[in-house]
């Protein structure tokens, strides 16, 4: 038998000790389940606020920061809840169930590390599985549905799970901490939907603070996506756009291949568009905007058609009597699972075509989008 000894390798080594890394890592490991923002809404306002003009918040929690004060008014979406649970009961051997907060799998669930955010701090947690010894042969293949699984703290009693600061209602998230893949240029971390988007936020606005664009772009960092795109939809009210663009985690089918028809992206073969989903169709004019634009600088642009998906977009467009929208993607392999993987270089492009769109969303442009008057 090999041994195989698994060294998580710091960014320094590859030089990739930059401002990016810091962030994403930062926006990586920070809790923030559907509903329990707080944690991510914390970090996400400290490193927006510096390059805001204004900024503030919707009745959902939902940060929305304005660059520009003229010409037509463009909401860039990403947003800041992950996959997560909360605490359902506490058993009396001191065990906890879970409900689980958006669309996991079931698979994903067995045999994890978690944290719990009790009311004295976080809890470090696991969710167990019933020993090989003991399981008959015929259920050894089995997956175990959600509802048989715990939450194991060390307890023994409910009274000390009460001591550890934890009861019913208490939020609970992954515990996957971000590194460097192997000195790849590829990131290791849980959450990159849609922490992924909120980090390319960051970059863009850092970048235009300090450049000219022809717009009113507000950056809309959403609550509870995942759980029925909800803070989109106050969002979205709030913020009365002329356009949308929304920024999400994509699907690549390459790490794990079935077959093409479930999703076409790659890992690293650059940013994508999305050309279908189950929840919205963009906006043809849109569409055709952003590939010219992605054109023009070069950058490739993978266009993805997925069922199974929903987003922020789909609220966004149904707003202020109907919106041009559409859905931008940094591909992610293993989204809504602990493990995921971003490429860098994937990200940084999409930072650079983002920074083009909202400087070219002029007044004359965004009008030619918005028009049917020709059809």
């Amino acid at each position: 038998m090999r041994l195989f000894i698994l060294i998580a390798l710091s960014p320094v080594l590859y030089g990739q000790a930059d401002q990016t890394v810091d962030l994403l890592r930062q926006l990586a490991d920070t809790a923030g389940p559907p509903g329990f923002e707080e944690p991510i809404r914390s970090v996400m306002v400290s490193a927006m606020r510096p390059y805001a003009d204004s900024l503030r918040f919707d009745g959902m929690g939902s940060i929305l920061a304005v660059q520009g004060s003229a010409g037509p008014k463009v909401m860039v979406d990403a947003h800041m809840d992950e996959l997560g649970g909360v605490v359902r009961r506490v058993t009396p051997n001191g065990l906890l169930t879970m409900q689980m907060l958006g669309g996991w799998l079931d698979q994903a669930l067995v045999d994890q590390r978690w944290i719990i955010l009790g009311a004295k701090g976080p809890v470090h947690a696991i969710t167990g599985i019933r020993d090989v010894h003991v399981v008959p042969a015929e259920e050894r293949t089995h997956v175990y549905s959600r509802d048989s699984l715990f939450l194991d703290v060390g307890a023994h009693t409910a009274e000390e799970v009460r001591q550890m600061g934890l009861s019913p209602g208490d939020p609970v998230t992954p515990d996957s901490p971000f590194l460097v893949l192997n000195g790849a240029n590829n990131y290791l971390g849980k959450a990159w939907d849609d922490r992924v988007g909120c980090a390319v936020i960051v970059e863009v606005m850092r970048r235009l603070s300090t450049q000219p664009h022809p717009n009113q772009i507000v950056y809309a960092i959403t609550t509870q996506e995942e759980i029925g795109l909800r803070g989109a939809h106050s969002a979205a009210d709030a913020v009365k756009p002329e356009l949308g663009l929304a920024l999400e985690a994509g699907i690549t089918g390459d790490g794990f291949p079935r077959k093409p028809e479930e999703t076409q992206a790659k890992l690293g073969a650059g940013p994508g568009i999305f050309v279908y989903n189950s929840s919205q169709l963009p906006n043809r004019r849109l569409v055709a905007f952003v590939k010219s634009t992605a054109e023009r600088l070069k950058i490739p642009l993978q266009l993805d058609l997925v069922q199974g998906y929903g987003d922020d977009s789909a609220e966004i467009q149904k707003s202020n009597g109907g919106v041009p929208t559409v859905c931008l993607v940094v591909p992610v392999r293993y989204t809504h699972a602990h493990n995921g993987i971003m490429n860098r270089g994937d990200f940084d492009q999409m930072v650079d075509l983002m920074v083009a769109l909202l400087q070219s969303l002029d007044g004359p442009n965004v009008q030619r989008i918005r028009s049917f008057a020709d059809n």
